[in-house]
Order: structure tokens, then sequence, then C-alpha cells
């Protein structure tokens, strides 16, 4: 019982990080304007994500537009984009892989070997989508910060963390420890024994005693 717990939980934990990515991809403020030079402008807020850039003004209007090419765009950002759409593709693989090994399902009762090695097969992928995503918004974040902190970048121009690379590092987080988890769920191999051989029965006394 306590491994099956252990089992749901690490599945929990790895779904909610799985929808953590997926919310953390859609939002476009991956990074957010910041007015911490001597011009400060509150009459609107830049973001800034992987598909769109939207301004936000002071009435509360949000207006978003669309990158116009892929070509365009930085290689950095394209990397970035690829890596959380791998990490997307490979949650919804390791919800169906974990799905069929889990205890509480009736697919594969027959093999519970074979249905707990699923459900670790699934914690395994979990965890590479995890890292896939960290990695993705990790970097992204290593930019903005670098960007942020070089002095040839204009006042008006720096950006700081927005709100989806949070997101994204707790998302990612939750899904390699629910991973971690669901791996801990791997059917240990039960110790074989040789069998015991009994002890040799005394042939019986013909009551003659040799010398």
């Amino acid at each position: 019982m306590a491994s099956g717990g252990l089992q749901l939980l690490g599945f929990v934990l790895a779904f909610l990080g799985w929808i953590g990515i997926i919310i953390s991809t859609a939002m476009p403020q991956w990074k957010m304007a910041s007015y911490a030079g001597d011009n400060i402008v509150t009459a609107q807020a830049l973001y800034e994500g992987l598909w769109m850039s939207c301004a936000m003004q002071s009435t509360g209007q949000i207006q978003c537009k669309v990158y116009d090419s892929l070509l365009k765009l930085e290689g950095s950002l394209q990397a970035t984009r690829a890596l959380m759409v791998a990490s997307i593709l490979l949650g919804l693989v390791a919800v169906f892989v974990a799905v069929t090994g889990m205890k509480c399902m009736k697919c594969m009762e027959d093999d519970q070997v074979k249905k707990m090695r699923m459900a670790v097969f699934g914690g395994v992928i979990f965890i590479i989508a995890g890292l896939a995503a960290l990695v993705a918004t990790s970097w992204y974040g290593n930019r903005v910060a670098r960007a942020f902190y070089d002095p040839f970048t204009p006042v008006n121009t720096r950006f700081e963390f927005g709100s989806a690379l949070f997101i994204g590092w707790a998302a990612a987080s939750l899904a390699i420890l629910g991973g971690a988890f669901l791996c801990c769920s791997c059917p240990r191999r039960e110790t074989s024994y040789p069998p015991s051989r009994g002890y040799p029965k005394n042939a019986p006394s013909t009551g003659k005693d040799y010398v």
C-alpha cells in the first residue's frame, strides 16, 4: 500500500508539473520590461514570450502581436521553443505510459511486474521532460540576466524575469520530483534461495555389528 501511495503521489506531482509546463509555454510573460533607470515609464508594461510580444496599457487593455516569421527569430529563442514543445510531447507520452502502470488501473493486471515497469518507464519520461523544460527556462533566464547586466544595453530596453519563467521552473521541478517518485515503485527482485535438501535417512539397522 505504501508503494501504491507513493506511486499515486508521484503521478499527481508529475501531471501538475506537465500542466504547468504547458501554461508556461503559452504565456507571453517570459520577460518583462524593467524600469529601473531614471526614465520611469508607467504608461504601459511590455512583455515578451516565445510566441508573441504584448503591451499592457495603463487602462488595463492588453495588445499582443504574434511574431511574424520563424526565420527572423534568434536561434536561442527557436531552441527554447523546441525544448518546451519537446517537453510537452514527452509529458503527454509519459502520462499514457504511467497511467497504464498505475496500480489503481485495471489494465495489465495479469502481469504485475510488467505493469510496475510501465510506471517506472513513465517516471523516467517525466524526468526527461522536466529536464528539457528546466534547461529551456534556465537558458532563457540566463540570457535575460546577461542582457540586463550588460553595460552596453540601453536602460529603456532592459528586461527582467517574467512570471512564465518562475512557473516553468516550478513546473519542471514538479515533473522531475514526480518522475522520481514513480521510479521508486520499481519492482524489487526477489532473492531466490536454492531448494532445501532433506537430510539422508538412516538406513535401518540389521542388528549385525561389523568389526
